[in-house]
């Protein structure tokens, strides 16, 4: 097997930030954009649909993803879905129609449906043992640093006119020559078919999948929210909405970096417990907020929990799936970390408008909190043996 070289590092690291940007890039300029369409009664709504649609479609696309990844190959479909992505994505800055974008954004959320688990599964091909967990937990922080630059970028151009973040997704046509030149097609020994039918993930993946798709619907009140709850709270510019957001995935990159040490010391269980928490104090400082600067604090503290819970699902996923269904399953993870995303906001609706902002905080709170308690009893309870 060839050697995994910086350049393969880098290369995958750079499709791997194309993930975070596909959904929160445009957060910044949510508030403007919804202005732009005074003729539709619930353009806020769909404006904050705008952003976590392409989700709905990762979650459909990544199942299907995966089957046609363990069956032809990871490279081919990298690269049609890599030169999708620059055009769905950048579709939004010439349409003026709300639908049309919320179609383009469908078109972009199946693109990242391939390339993200395409790229998870080349994480797994490529890497085994310790130098997995290192690159598994470098992955997330370099998603998080990436995010701190298209959210902060984001937020910049928004202020200029909120059509301007669609162009950041043009950021994918310089990656597919690196895809080329440095990464390989893994050769893995695939089993009979009817072999691989019979091979089933182990039973701790439902809760895995699950727990993602829960902790996406929590954490995605920050960049789906967050720029409304400022707005409320007098903050006018939208490069300080974005930094507020950016500031998530700064520390989220900062505990991603160290994800590797921290599973020396701890079980999977414990860490996502330690996550919960940390999320939990951040959804409280956000709830009794009344200035720009106490929610900066807590989306940093939510940064900080989310980013050592992100590394935490991939590397139990990669370790407990075979190499020969690790396509599908990882397509699977792909699809309920997305649909998390996507029903955030439909689910948290209902919550919005009949409670503010602050009640809304603390309900995420509570949740979080019981979510904490419930893994940190599953580790009381033995469940180390099953890692």
């Amino acid at each position: 097997m060839p050697k995994n070289t910086p350049a393969l590092k880098l290369t995958i690291l750079l499709v791997s930030s194309l993930t975070v940007m596909s959904i929160v890039t445009i957060s910044p300029s949510l508030p403007e954009m919804s202005l732009a369409f005074p003729e539709i009664s619930n353009a806020q709504f769909l404006v904050k649909l705008a952003l976590t649609f392409p989700a709905l479609f990762i979650a459909i696309t990544a199942p299907f993803a995966g089957l046609l990844v363990d069956r032809y190959g990871r490279l081919k479909l990298l690269w049609v879905a890599l030169l999708t992505y620059a055009i769905a994505g950048s579709s939004g800055f010439f349409l003026s129609n709300i639908y049309y974008i919320l179609a383009t954004r469908a078109v972009l959320g199946i693109s990242v449906g391939i390339s993200m688990t395409i790229v998870v599964t080349l994480i797994a091909d490529y890497f085994e043992g310790q130098e997995r967990q290192k690159f598994v937990g470098i992955q997330v922080a370099f998603m998080s640093i990436g995010g701190i630059l298209f959210i902060g970028l984001g937020g910049i151009l928004a202020d200029i006119g909120w059509r301007y973040p669609f162009l950041i997704y043009l950021f994918s046509l310089p990656i597919i020559p690196l895809t080329f030149l440095f990464l390989y097609e893994p050769k893995i020994e695939h089993k009979k078919i009817d072999q691989i039918i019979k091979l089933k993930p182990p039973r701790i993946i439902w809760l895995l999948l699950g727990n993602v798709m829960i902790m996406w619907i929590l954490f995605f009140m920050i960049p789906v929210q967050i720029p409304f709850y400022l707005k409320e709270i007098g903050v006018e510019k939208n490069a300080l909405i974005g930094l507020a957001i950016a500031l998530s995935t700064a520390f989220s990159a900062i505990s991603s970096f160290s994800y590797s040490r921290l599973k020396n010391k701890f079980s999977f269980f414990t860490i996502f417990s330690m996550g919960y928490i940390l999320l939990a104090i951040a959804f409280g400082i956000i709830a009794l907020a009344k200035s720009y600067i106490v929610v900066a604090l807590g989306t940093m503290i939510g940064g900080f929990g989310m980013g050592m819970m992100i590394p935490n699902t991939n590397m139990w996923v990669m370790k407990v799936t075979s190499p020969e269904i690790r396509g599908k399953v990882i397509g699977g993870l792909t699809t309920f970390w997305f649909f998390g995303q996507f029903i955030s906001p439909i689910l948290l609706m209902p919550i919005s408008e009949a409670y503010s902002f602050s009640e809304m905080f603390f309900f995420g709170a509570a949740v979080l909190l019981f979510l904490s308690i419930l893994f940190f009893i599953l580790h009381i309870a033995g469940s180390r043996k099953t890692e």
